[in-house]
């Protein structure tokens, strides 16, 4: 790690929370490859993700999800 990345990780430490998440976010978006997620797909997680956070969000149970995904897959089967 150079003396610079040093110095840019401790003033983003400073930083709270959601701060910290954004600018995250922001360096993530900067690295120049195609990732094949476009905006359209950027705007569903961050909407999921605040949906999530305030308790919007239907979550299942992972080991629920899987059994009925195995069902619907049977199902098509017979």
């Amino acid at each position: 790690m150079t003396p610079r990345l040093a110095d840019y990780i401790a003033a983003g430490r400073a930083l709270d929370a959601d701060e910290r998440l954004d600018a995250a976010h922001q360096l993530l978006l900067s690295v120049d490859h195609d990732t094949g997620t476009d905006q359209a797909d950027i705007e569903v997680v961050d909407r999921r993700v605040v949906e999530i956070l305030d308790g919007t969000a239907n979550l299942v149970d992972g080991h629920e999800a899987h059994a009925q995904v195995r069902a619907e897959i049977a199902a098509l089967r017979k």
